[in-house]
C-alpha cells in the first residue's frame, strides 16, 4: 500500500470538494477554485470532512498514481485555503526587477531587458531596497503553476558557482567553487 496514498486528505471548513462522473475533481475554497482530472482507475470518495483514494490493483501504474493524486489534491486544498508564495532573488551588479501589473521587466546583464508576462492566475510583486538584492515575489493558489513560472525565471540566468551571480530562490544554498589559484 502507498504510504502517502492511504492517508486521507482532511478537508477544512469552508472548502468543498466535488467529483464529477467523468472523474474531474473540483476544489472550491475562500481563495478560489481548482480542478484536476483523476485517472479513471483511481476511486475517489468524499466523506465527512475527508477525501479517500483507493486503487483497484497493485500494478506499478496504479501504485504510482495512488500517491500522486492524493498529493495533488492535498496541494489543491492547501492552495485554496492558504495559498502559495515563492521568492526569487537577483544576485549581481546592475540586476534589476520591476513589474507593471503582470508584466515583469528583468535586467539580468544582457544587452536588453527581458519582459515576461506572468499568468493572470498569479500575483507578482518586486522589491528593491538599498543594500539588498532585488527580489521577485510570486503568489497564487496553484502550486504547480508557481513552481513552473519560478523555474522559468530562474532559467533566464542560473546562479553560477564562482561568484553566485544569477537568479536564485530565496534561501537556496549554492555550491561555490574556488576559481583559479594565484600565480607564483
Amino acid at each position: 500500500m502507498s504510504r502517502i496514498g492511504k492517508q486521507p486528505v482532511v478537508v477544512p471548513a469552508g472548502v468543498s470538494i466535488t467529483v464529477s462522473p467523468e472523474n474531474v475533481l473540483t476544489v472550491k475554497g475562500p481563495k478560489g477554485q481548482l480542478t484536476q482530472n483523476i485517472d479513471r482507475d483511481i476511486v475517489v470518495e468524499v466523506k465527512e470532512g475527508e477525501v479517500v483514494f483507493n486503487r483497484p490493483t497493485d500494478q506499478i501504474r496504479h501504485r504510482a498514481m495512488h500517491g500522486l493524486y492524493r498529493s495533488l489534491v492535498n496541494n489543491m486544498v492547501k492552495g485554496v485555503t492558504e495559498g502559495y508564495k515563492k521568492e526569487l532573488e537577483l544576485v549581481g551588479v546592475g540586476f534589476k526587477a520591476a513589474n507593471t501589473g503582470n508584466l515583469l521587466d528583468l535586467s539580468l546583464g544582457y544587452s536588453h531587458n527581458i519582459i515576461i508576462e506572468i499568468p493572470s492566475e498569479l500575483k507578482v510583486s518586486t522589491t528593491t531596497e538599498k543594500g539588498q538584492n532585488p527580489k521577485v515575489f510570486l503568489e497564487g493558489i496553484d502550486k504547480q503553476l508557481i513552481g513552473q513560472v519560478a523555474a522559468k525565471l530562474r532559467s533566464l540566468r542560473k546562479p553560477e558557482p564562482y561568484k553566485g551571480k544569477g537568479v536564485k530562490y530565496a534561501g537556496e544554498i549554492l555550491r561555490r567553487k574556488a576559481g583559479k589559484s594565484a600565480g607564483k
